[in-house]
């Protein structure tokens, strides 16, 4: 089929999260508030690893990963939700939309094939510690994280591809802040049926693999640290658990409820109040989840801090 009769439009228009003026200005500066917050403390935590040889282990690696993912995956979004709150329409051109939704997904994947992989940090790091040092080496981080990346990148292309292969012919108004999937199969007059198996079969395919070995991990987790003779040893093993665990579970918990349901059951302004958490809210809430509970990272900003008082 030819580009042109895929789509009578040049452009899409977003409805935004709400067409009240007097609301529109709260939720900018609210906004703004937010994504500045997340641009400076992922950025920050990098930073902080990078700096701090405490810090140059392969749970730090991960972390600082998905700390750079979690800014990638809101500046997808952030900016340009930012950008339509001060214009009128809020226009995407229609490549743009797609190239939007390209990224957003690919980082999104990425983010949830992370926190996976971290599962496995903690698991080898507890479970089999005398094995960590060969089973968690440089080598084998980097493939995991690039493994990671690359099923992102085919994933997202995917998906992209079949939404875009659609007809738009009813209206170029998306009733949403951002180019996601659901809202534009609802816009299609084309038969949406296939695109939904596959958006179900490969979502349930990366989040349903990433859950699984989260849930396999800290079962065996769970179970070795129950064995533990130390009350003590016992605390600390959950201790550095709890960070990752409070991540994993805001995170797929969202994704679950956005993605692993029936078109009939969509409500696109119920969506959007989830779309707001998860490409808004979770990217902040990740480094300030970690920096909060984390005493490694707590120690390694306060000797920042001071060594920079200091100096100055």
């Amino acid at each position: 089929m030819a580009a042109e009769n895929h789509t009578l439009f040049t452009d899409f228009i977003f409805l935004g999260v709400s067409d009240r003026k007097d609301v529109q200005q709260g939720l900018f500066v609210l906004f703004l508030l937010v994504y500045g917050i997340t641009v400076i403390a992922n950025l920050g935590m990098i930073l902080l690893i990078k700096v701090d040889p405490r810090l140059h282990t392969p749970m730090y690696y991960f972390l600082s990963n998905l700390s750079f993912c979690d800014v990638c995956y809101s500046s997808t979004v952030s900016p340009k939700m930012l950008a339509d709150y001060l214009a009128e329409p809020k226009r995407i051109p229609y490549n743009m939309c797609a190239i939007q939704m390209y990224f957003f997904g690919a980082f999104a994947d990425v983010d949830c094939l992370l926190l996976a992989v971290m599962a496995y940090d903690r698991y080898v790091a507890i479970c089999n510690p005398l094995f960590y040092t060969i089973a968690m080496s440089g080598g084998i981080c980097t493939r995991l994280v690039a493994g990671a990346y690359i099923v992102g990148l085919v994933d997202s292309a995917i998906h992209t591809c079949c939404t875009f292969c659609l007809s738009f012919c009813k209206s170029n108004v998306i009733n949403h802040f951002f180019c996601d999937v659901p809202p534009l199969l609802a816009l299609s007059c084309s038969d949406t049926s296939i695109n939904e198996i596959v958006m179900f079969t490969f979502i349930e395919s990366v989040v349903g693999c990433s859950m699984v070995m989260v849930l396999l991990s800290y079962c065996y987790i769970i179970t070795t640290i129950l064995k533990m003779n130390s009350t003590e040893g016992r605390r600390k093993a959950f201790s550095t658990c709890a960070s990752h665990l409070t991540a994993v579970a805001i995170f797929h918990g969202t994704l679950l409820f956005m993605y692993f349901r029936p078109s009939s059951s969509y409500s696109m302004d119920t969506d959007k109040m989830a779309s707001v958490f998860y490409t808004v809210v979770i990217p902040m809430l990740n480094p300030l989840i970690y920096s909060l509970r984390n005493k490694d990272v707590k120690g390694a900003l306060k000797k920042t801090m001071n060594t920079k008082l200091c100096s100055g």
